[in-house]
């Protein structure tokens, strides 16, 4: 029954927000559908389709409400012909049919009029199904903050009017981006927990490639869904050697690559292939690749390094990502050696997007330390130390940084 309501969820929310133009109250009747099931579902056993019968409930049970509070109904109907009016809702597809109501909730919760945390925790919160409490956890904020912020957020799309469609063919362009962006830091924060004692929110990650499932399904068509979806498989297929068995961070060259996900990483493969075929290639089919080439390889040194430079270059001029720019020049270090890449991080010193990102002083630690220049490999682990967020990646920058300094007893980081 749990699997059935996170299944069926999102699509019954969306479908009665299209039928009713109200997130609030489409939320509500959910729950009470959900309470429903729960009561008739043991004794009468779940029905062949539940989807329909919560859908049918929940119908039920909104109409019930509206008839009793006739003054909302009518504010309601007002705002649902205003927001028609302002901006009516694309033709249907060629074959008479409509677009699946869930695309509607994908870009009305990432529509840019919403701040980029609302987007993302309303998209939490009515796609992926998590309570409030969950999506507090996920934030690592308290559940009363969360709850303001959701409230902030459907309080904007009532006041600004933002309708619950999905953008026309000309739109489409300039809205999906934002929309994959919301998917894509769902995941990161799955992969890579921004705080707390553990490494990896595997809740999360999976919630967003599931988010990404559903994108698929209704815009095969677009490339950069595909890519997207294979970035963040790839990625996913190694988590279970990312982490011991104390929960520590195991880096990419320490992972015992036995334990990756090969179905995963086929499946993976396949979409990289249609993300980067038909096309120039977008941000997120270019990442993908470059998981890819991580994949395949046997080991750390047999990996393609001067592809993934090729890669990253491409990528650079897609996006002119200080980050995207890090990341390129691990990788040219791994092709050309650690002057090679220190040389282009110093270049990066001034980034303002890369102070207080950690992974930038742990790669000056790691190259600083390939060359022998322990000292200074010992301040710039110091510096990931004080802005890493995870435990795990603070005890692994605390060997880091023990292996650096000199014996004795005043050398060592207290690790």
């Amino acid at each position: 029954m749990e699997a059935v309501f996170r299944e069926e969820r999102g699509r019954l929310l969306a479908s009665l927000v299209r039928r009713f133009g109200d997130l609030d109250l489409a939320e509500e009747v959910t729950s009470e559908a959900v309470e429903a099931a729960l009561v008739h579902w043991p004794v009468e056993g779940v029905p062949a389709r539940p989807g329909a019968w919560l859908l049918t409930t929940a119908r039920r049970k909104a109409v019930d409400r509206l008839r009793r509070d006739q003054a909302y109904a009518a504010r309601l109907a007002v705002l649902q012909v205003e927001a028609e009016r302002a901006d009516p809702a694309p033709p249907a597809d060629a074959d008479g049919g409509l677009p699946d109501e869930r695309l509607q909730m994908f870009f009305t919760c990432a529509h840019p009029a919403l701040a980029a945390e609302d987007r993302t925790a309303l998209t939490l919160r009515c796609l992926a199904g998590l309570t409030t409490p969950e999506v507090a956890r996920a934030f690592l904020v308290p559940p009363a903050t969360m709850a303001q912020r959701i409230v902030r957020a459907k309080r904007k799309i009532r006041e600004a009017r933002i309708p619950f469609r999905v953008p026309g063919a000309d739109e489409l362009p300039e809205r999906l981006p934002g929309v994959l962006q919301v998917v894509y830091s769902v995941f990161t924060e799955g992969y890579a927990a921004s705080s707390g004692p553990r490494l990896q929110r595997l809740d999360l990650a999976e919630e967003a490639i599931g988010l990404a499932r559903i994108l698929r399904r209704l815009l095969p068509a677009e490339r950069e869904v595909a890519g997207l979806l294979a970035l963040m498989l790839l990625i996913h297929a190694r988590r279970d050697a990312r982490t011991g068995p104390d929960g520590e961070l195991v880096l990419l060259d320490d992972q015992d690559r036995g334990r990756w996900d090969r179905s995963m990483i086929e499946e993976g493969q396949g979409l990289v292939v249609r993300a980067l075929t038909g096309g120039p290639p977008g941000p997120y089919g270019v990442q993908a690749a470059i998981a890819a080439l991580h994949d395949e390889a046997a080991d750390l040194d047999t990996t393609d390094w001067p592809q993934v430079v090729a890669l990253y270059d491409v990528l650079l001029a897609l996006t002119a990502s200080p980050v995207v720019a890090l990341n390129r020049a691990v990788a040219v270090a791994m092709r050309d050696g650690p002057q090679a890449g220190l040389t282009l991080l110093d270049d990066l010193a001034g980034e303002q997007q890369l102070r207080g990102h950690h992974p930038y002083p742990a790669a000056r630690g790691d190259l600083l330390h390939r060359l022998g220049r322990l000292p200074e490999a010992a301040a710039a682990y110091r510096e990931a130390l004080d802005l890493a967020g995870t435990e795990p990646e603070r005890a692994h920058l605390r060997r880091r940084l023990d292996a650096v300094l000199p014996p004795g007893p005043d050398g060592g980081s207290g690790s």
